[in-house]
């Protein structure tokens, strides 16, 4: 088969701060590949719809697979799919991605019959089985592992065996120089790991994979990252070297190799306290750059997000974090029932503080516990603006002032990393960048207030809103049986919290 993998554009922060590769559809192209398919990707990250319908008229795929990872391009990848049936009636069409994941009966209802069936879980098994299922036979697709069709749903997906069975298929990307994050520019995309032992109430990656934890072997990760051309590198963990031995046998193999990179990662402030030397091993090999889930600055939100840790170890990791050397970047979690008086007391401390501090807004959804337990009503449904810059439950201040204090508090990030004042601390990067044709970095010192501007945020909510998301089939609940959550069933149960509690 013909088949073409297509990436939606980018959200809110993304036309700022960082473009990352689309890892995740890379690995299941190239698991399509050994399957015997003939297979493009297309990112619209990079490229614009127009750019699809062209290649969708020129090619002439038999199938279209749809990524989707977030639940803010579920109108676009909607949209994209009806225009693919009315152009190419017996194309084959999918979807798959975390967020489909957990949506899949319901984005089958919007599609009105443009998306034939949803991939739920990990794709590089079920994409495979499910194309070679529909070149026999459309009817029997619900009776796959992972797979709901409008007939029906599948049973639960099965985890891969080993993620070693498939390497990225990054030189199907085009335009790979326009992916970056911050000063690494260009940058490639690299897993070590999948999944996440924590079960923060807040986050869907673990109830994804069934709170699994899996290690790509130091081998493999090693071959992956010696074809990776570009000099930066975002480790796409999502909490990097919880395991300690495997961190460092990873980085002994790199060494061994000779391999030199400039990285870039995500981990948690107890994590980085934990295993302080696989973390200095790294620095030695070139880790310049670390985002710590922060989440709150005061214990009593650190507990109702379940984080299972305290305020005193995230600021021992900070304190760690400095000691290496690394630049690093937090993220604070504003809650919509903040007033001017919390938002002043975080713009304070993010003043006071060396490290970029960014601000999510707290937003339940599917997948989430809190998507089961809060007992607030959503102010909106629109799929849109569920990409944590949007308030979507209703807001103690009115919901303009929300969006002020806000971005006056984003704002401190713009003051202190961003504009004339990074320009001035990177004055030589930015110079050998631009002398290199890479100029993202570059655009992104200029970006904020042009994307981050709360007159535009409280007219979102007024946009014209096609879709809609479904809400819980039931009215709050105390507590969620994490087994109803999951995508992956855990092979023998959930294992216990990592780091205790």
């Amino acid at each position: 088969m013909r088949v073409l993998l297509v990436h939606p554009s980018g959200l809110m922060y993304s036309r700022i701060f960082l473009r990352l590769e689309p890892l995740g559809l890379e690995l299941v192209a190239r698991a399509l590949q050994q399957a015997g398919h003939d297979v493009r990707l297309l990112d619209l990250q990079t490229r614009g719809p127009d750019d699809y319908l062209r290649l969708l008229d020129g090619w002439c795929p038999d199938a279209v697979g749809f990524s989707l990872n977030y639940l803010a391009n579920v109108p676009e990848v909607l949209e994209l799919a009806e225009a693919t049936k009315r152009r190419a009636p017996g194309c084959f069409v999918f979807a798959g991605g975390h967020s489909a994941s957990f949506i899949a009966r319901e984005l089958l209802a919007h599609a009105g019959g443009a998306i034939d069936c949803v991939v739920r879980g990990e794709g590089e098994r079920t994409a495979p089985q499910l194309l070679a299922a529909a070149a026999r036979d459309r009817s029997a697709l619900h009776a796959l592992p992972g797979v709901s069709t409008p007939a029906g749903e599948g049973p639960a997906p099965a985890l891969l065996a080993s993620l070693d069975e498939v390497l990225p298929a990054r030189e199907l990307l085009a335009r790979r120089r326009a992916y970056f994050i911050g000063v690494l520019d260009p940058c490639a995309s690299i897993e070590l790991t999948r999944g996440c032992p924590w079960d923060c109430v807040f986050c869907s990656g673990w109830t994804f994979y069934g709170r699994s934890y899996r290690k790509v072997s130091p081998a493999r990760a090693a071959e992956d990252l010696a074809s990776v051309r570009e000099p930066g590198v975002f480790i796409v963990d999502d909490v990097a070297f919880v395991d300690a031995d495997h961190g460092h046998a990873v980085a002994a193999e790199i060494d061994r190799r000779r391999i030199r990179k400039r990285y870039y990662l995500e981990t948690r402030g107890d994590v980085l306290v934990r295993n302080q030397e696989v973390f200095r091993y790294w620095k030695r090999l070139g880790l310049e750059y670390m985002f710590i889930g922060l989440e709150a600055i005061d214990d009593a939100d650190l507990r109702s997000l379940r984080k299972r840790t305290t305020l005193g170890k995230s600021f021992e990791a900070l304190e760690v974090a400095r000691s290496l050397g690394v630049t690093v970047a937090v993220n604070v979690i504003a809650d919509a029932s903040w007033d001017e008086r919390r938002f002043a007391a975080v713009r304070e401390w993010a003043l006071a503080v060396p490290e970029i501090v960014h601000l999510t807004v707290a937003t339940p959804y599917p997948g989430t516990e809190t998507w089961h337990t809060e007992a607030r009503q959503l102010a909106t449904r629109d799929y849109r603006l569920f990409d944590v810059q949007h308030a979507v439950v209703p807001t103690r201040l009115p919901l303009a002032r929300f969006y002020e204090e806000l971005v006056r508090t984003q704002q401190v990030l713009a003051r202190k990393h961003l504009g004339w004042a990074a320009l001035r601390a990177t004055a030589g990067i930015s110079a050998r960048l631009l002398a290199r044709g890479q100029t993202n970095f570059v655009r992104m010192l200029w970006r904020f207030n042009g994307v981050y501007d709360p007159a535009a945020l409280r007219a979102d909510h007024a946009a014209p809103c096609r879709f809609e998301l479904r809400l819980p089939e039931h009215p709050p609940l105390e507590r969620v049986d994490p087994a109803r959550l999951y995508v992956h069933q855990p092979a023998s149960g959930a294992p216990p919290p990592a780091g205790g509690g």
